[in-house]
C-alpha cells in the first residue's frame, strides 16, 4: 500500500513509518521541514505547509490507499497562554481541513479508501469513576473541546467516500516519548508522587500498541468511527506513580497539591488532574491483542536502562 502520513516526523509518525516500511509499504511523509526529518531512509518526504491544499503534496493523495493525519502542535510545548491554546487548535484544524480539501480535489476513483485522523482521549473530559467506551459523551475542558473540533473537521471526509477512523489517543509510553519523559522526570529526581489526590484515572498506551492500532485501522475495512487508543490496565494516577517508582527504584511519596498545579500551570494542569476510565471496546471487538496490555510490563520496557 501507499500510505501518506501527515506529521510523520513526530514520535508516533516515525515509529509507524518504520513499521510500514519494514512490511514493504510505500510511505510518504508530509513534513514542513522534510530535509531535517528523522525517518527511515526508505521513506519519501514531501514538503507541505500544513495549512492549505496547495503544492505538490496534493498530487500524492491520488492513488494512495490510506492517509494518516498526526499533524498538530505539541500540547506539551509550552505554557497554555491564550495564544498557545489558539495555536494548538488552529494547527490541528488547518492541517485536517487541508487534507480533506486535497481529497476533495482528487478524482473519485483515485481517492484514498481510509483516513486515520488523530484525536485525544481527552475528548471525554474529566469523568470521575464513569467507565467510558467510544459512545461516551464529550466533555467541556479545553482539550475536550479541541478534540471535538478536530474530529468535526475530519468528519467532512466521510461524504467523500472515505472510511474515517478517529484515533482517541492516550499518553504514549515509550523510550523517547516526550510526554512520557516529562511524566517520569519527577520520579527520577526523587520528587515524584500523586498529582492532586491521585485518584483520577490515568489512561495510557505503549508506542508499539498505538502503532498496532493505526496498522489495524489501515488494514481492517470494518473498523470505522471513534477508537479509544488505551491499554486495558487503566489505573488511578497514584498507582501509576508508584509503579514508575518501583521500576526506577525511586520513592513516590512527594504529592503535588492540585491548587499548586493550577497556579503553576494554569489550564495546562488539566493534563495532570483530569482523568477518565476509558476502555478500548472498538479495538477489542476488531480482535486487536495488546502487546503491552499490563502497566508493569509497559513501564519496564519503556524505562529499560533508565
Amino acid at each position: 500500500m501507499k500510505i501518506l502520513i501527515a506529521g510523520g516526523s513526530g514520535y508516533i509518525g516515525r515509529r509507524l513509518s518504520t513499521s510500514l516500511v519494514k512490511d514493504g509499504h510505500d510511505v510518504v511523509v508530509l513534513s514542513r521541514k522534510p530535509t531535517g526529518q528523522n525517518s527511515p531512509s526508505d521513506v519519501r518526504a514531501v514538503p507541505w505547509d500544513a495549512r492549505t491544499a496547495n503544492g505538490d503534496w496534493v498530487k500524492e493523495i491520488a492513488g494512495a490507499e490510506g492517509v494518516v493525519n498526526l499533524a498538530g502542535a505539541s500540547v506539551g510545548g509550552g505554557r497554555w497562554t491564550r495564544a498557545r491554546m489558539a495555536q494548538l487548535l488552529s494547527s490541528r484544524l488547518e492541517a485536517t481541513s487541508a487534507i480533506v480539501q486535497a481529497i476533495t480535489q482528487t478524482p473519485i476513483d483515485r481517492r484514498p479508501s481510509v483516513l486515520l485522523n488523530a484525536s485525544g482521549i481527552d475528548y471525554y473530559g474529566d469523568r470521575g469513576d464513569e467507565t467510558i467506551a467510544e459512545d461516551g459523551q464529550p466533555g467541556a475542558s479545553f482539550l475536550a473541546r479541541m478534540s471535538q473540533q478536530w474530529e468535526t473537521a475530519a468528519l467532512k471526509a466521510e461524504p467523500l467516500g472515505v472510511r474515517l477512523v478517529r484515533m482517541r489517543t492516550s499518553m504514549v509510553f515509550g523510550r523517547g516519548a516526550p510526554a512520557f519523559n516529562l511524566l517520569t522526570l519527577p520520579v527520577r529526581l526523587f520528587v515524584g508522587g500523586p498529582f492532586g489526590n491521585g485518584r483520577q484515572w490515568f489512561t495510557w498506551i505503549h508506542i508499539d500498541d498505538i502503532v498496532g492500532l493505526y496498522r489495524l485501522g489501515l488494514e481492517n475495512e470494518r473498523l470505522t468511527g471513534a477508537v479509544n487508543a488505551v491499554a486495558p490496565d487503566v489505573r488511578r494516577q497514584v498507582e501509576v506513580a508508584k509503579e514508575i517508582g518501583r521500576v526506577l527504584h525511586r520513592p513516590t511519596w512527594f504529592p503535588t497539591p492540585a491548587p499548586l498545579l493550577r497556579v503553576a500551570l494554569g489550564a495546562m494542569s488539566e493534563l495532570l488532574l483530569d482523568g477518565r476510565k476509558a476502555t478500548a471496546e472498538k479495538a477489542k471487538a476488531a480482535g486487536y491483542r495488546f502487546q503491552f496490555g499490563g502497566l508493569p510490563q509497559a513501564l519496564e520496557e519503556a524505562l529499560r536502562g533508565r
